[in-house]
């Protein structure tokens, strides 16, 4: 495939064309089309990138991060939820003011025992959380008065204003209180979320459109835009198309393919943001009939290796993105400062790893044929979402590729809400997963760190337990020189590509397609939506969508209740 030539077609985050001073009106409705449904709409719950995308534009943080996605301290973070926030003379105390005109959508106030709650909630083990096991180096929150809440820590950390303010999008208690942790992902509130957020949530229609209005009361002033609209397609191809015939006016599924298309519509830009995201070939350790036995195959450190080796990851991408993304280089993105873009990866070496599958005992009885050892076939499933073009083009490669080794991979697609089901049951052999990763190289704790594979609702779904890469974590987040950090974090990375809990696919670069009247004010680098209450469309270049009336304002006494000191 010839490589694509993007120079002056994709624009980089921050750069983005259609910037410029804002129209003295404005607003519009932002039409966005996506696949799929979201599981639910819990921060911190959600394991869907169109799920986070909903809370995050619902829910507020305590502070927001800068474009420099800096972990290090409270540089580059601007206040949202609390306005002023004073260290501790030990620097293990951080107390946070709330601004005491915020409110939750419904018009109740904002109070301190909301961010207590919230915290105490996501370390609740029957909520399952996945950051839980980030948030370790928080003792507790103590809420002097309602206006503040203290974060105090167990040791000074670099990371600590992260912890404390980015891992948290603030939950309302007084909505959440009284449902057990335990029963919140079934709860109806997992599905109509009341936050404090820039819009408010209107309605989920399942497999037709999620919709959120401005909330025009908002404590940080009202958005731009008037509404936004996930319009939810059953494919990738459906969602495509309603991008380029002008349905929808942000789509941020770009593929190769879709290129030659976007030539020839003169009204729609491209813009690419520093990804965060990576994909993988995930092995299940841990037999999908018991936890307790290692898997049958894939507990094999040996036998994960010889299948990795059978991979050409290159050749894989190239066919699958072309210049729209990288190989994976392991648990991690090069974006990070951390991130050693040279580290030493289990090289393609087909011949090598025919080698060790017959040194390991599996043989091909026949030229070309499946191996086996004992009676037992070399085969398993490989598991992949079909609303995902690109992870079911790679399991198809991964197939034949192995195939030439002789292991027999059954690819299996699912929808995302099943195989969400079966990874967080560990139910699976093998799963091409996508992981989107957080601002902090740390994040990689809860999918490959052995507290994630022990607890019960832990995002480890492959059960990895390496304490070496464990240490090599802990001490390189503890580490405040950048050196140090990398030097550890190089070595953390090491010994699981080594131990390959994995074969690392791809580093895709996110790219999105928007129509040129939607007026943008940048994309941050850690998710381009992060903006989305700056966004506008000017008046002129509107459609009848965007003049359609909003949906219902909150009641007076809402009102009334917003307004109260």
């Amino acid at each position: 495939m010839a490589t694509l030539k993007l120079a002056g077609l994709l624009l980089v985050a921050g750069c983005v064309g259609t910037e410029g001073p804002p129209p003295k009106t404005s607003g519009g409705t932002l039409v966005i089309s996506a696949v799929g449904d979201p599981d639910l709409l819990i921060p911190a719950l959600t394991s869907s990138a169109l799920g986070l995308q909903v809370t995050d534009l619902v829910h507020d943080r305590l502070a927001d991060i800068g474009d420099s996605l800096n972990i290090v301290g409270d540089r580059g973070f601007s206040p949202r939820l609390s306005d002023t926030w004073t260290w501790g003379r030990d620097s293990l105390s951080i107390a946070f003011h709330i601004d005491e005109s915020a409110r939750w959508h419904d018009g109740r106030a904002v109070r301190s025992g909301d961010v207590r709650f919230t915290f105490e909630s996501f370390r609740d083990s029957t909520l399952g959380a996945s950051v839980a096991s980030l948030l370790t180096n928080i003792d507790s929150v103590t809420t002097p008065d309602s206006a503040t809440a203290v974060f105090w820590f167990r040791s000074r950390a670099p990371q600590q204003f992260y912890d404390a303010v980015y891992l948290t999008p603030i939950m309302p208690a007084h909505i959440w209180r009284d449902i057990p942790p335990s029963a919140w992902r079934r709860s109806p509130a997992a599905r109509a979320p009341v936050g404090t957020g820039r819009f408010r949530f209107v309605r989920w229609t399942p497999r037709g459109s999620i919709e959120l209005a401005a909330d025009t009361m908002n404590y940080h002033g009202a958005p731009k835009l008037t509404r936004v609209i996930w319009s939810l397609a059953p494919d990738p191809t459906t969602a495509a198309t309603r991008f380029f015939s002008g349905e929808a006016d942000l789509f941020e599924g770009l593929r190769p393919e879709h290129m030659a298309t976007l030539k020839t519509l003169p009204n729609v830009r491209i813009a690419q943001t520093r990804g965060l995201i990576y994909s993988g070939a995930q092995f299940n350790l841990r037999d999908p009939a018991s936890r307790a036995r290692p898997h049958p195959l894939f507990g094999d450190r040996e036998l994960r290796r010889a299948l990795t080796m059978a991979v050409d990851r290159s050749a894989i991408v190239r066919s699958v993105y072309d210049s729209l993304a990288l190989p994976a280089l392991g648990p991690t993105v090069r974006m990070y400062s951390t991130t050693d873009p040279k580290l030493p990866q289990i090289p393609f070496d087909l011949a090598r790893s025919r080698q060790v599958l017959d040194s390991l005992g599996w043989r091909a009885t026949t030229a070309g044929g499946t191996r086996a050892r004992n009676g037992r076939p070399l085969q398993f499933t490989l598991s992949v979402p079909g609303s995902s073009v690109a992870r079911v083009r790679m399991a198809v490669l991964i197939q034949e590729q192995l195939r030439q080794a002789g292991v027999k991979v059954d690819v299996e697609q699912v929808d995302i809400p099943v195989l969400v089901d079966r990874m967080r049951k560990r139910t699976f052999d093998m799963v091409i997963g996508g992981w989107q990763a957080q601002a902090s190289p740390g994040s990689g704790r809860q999918s490959w760190g052995s507290s994630g594979s022990r607890a019960r609702d832990g995002s480890n779904y492959g059960s990895y337990e390496n304490p070496l890469f464990d240490t090599y974590v802990d001490s390189a987040l503890a580490a405040f020189d950048i050196t140090t950090r990398r030097a550890l974090f190089t070595k953390a990375y090491q010994v699981i590509i080594q131990d390959a809990a994995a074969i690392w696919l791809a580093e895709p670069i996110p790219t999105l397609g928007y129509h040129s009247r939607l007026q943008t004010s940048g994309l941050r680098p850690d998710a381009w939506w992060g903006r989305v209450g700056e966004w506008w469309i000017p008046d002129d270049q509107r459609i009848p969508r965007d003049n359609a009336p909003p949906p219902a304002a909150p009641s007076s006494a809402d009102t009334a209740a917003r307004k109260a000191p």
